[in-house]
């Protein structure tokens, strides 16, 4: 369940699309996980990994960090973010150790 303020209160809604912000194994797990509650899964990937396995096992996936190096591609936490809102995502799982 993902919160939100309304005018002060926390109101609890369910979590129907997760970005994934990480890569290769790590992200395939949480997408499993999600796969298993029902929750849609949005892969990132960098230029370089656009033939990674993570990125044909999420429902959506999209490039971040366009002409930035890998690394720096999954750094790029305003992009992650707009792009998030731009999808419709609930929720973003950080994965383990990018962000």
């Amino acid at each position: 369940m993902s919160t939100s303020l309304e005018q002060g209160a926390v109101v609890a809604r369910p979590i129907r699309k997760i970005l994934v912000a990480n890569r290769s194994e790590i992200a395939i797990r949480v997408m499993r996980a999600a796969n298993e509650l029902g929750i849609k899964t949005v892969a990132i990937y960098a230029g370089e990994d656009r033939f990674s396995l993570h990125r044909f096992k999420a429902d959506e996936a999209y490039e971040v960090g366009g002409g930035k190096g890998p690394v720096q591609a999954y750094l790029d936490v305003e992009g992650i973010v707009a792009l998030a809102a731009e999808k419709g995502v609930d929720a973003i799982h950080p994965g383990y150790g990018f962000l």
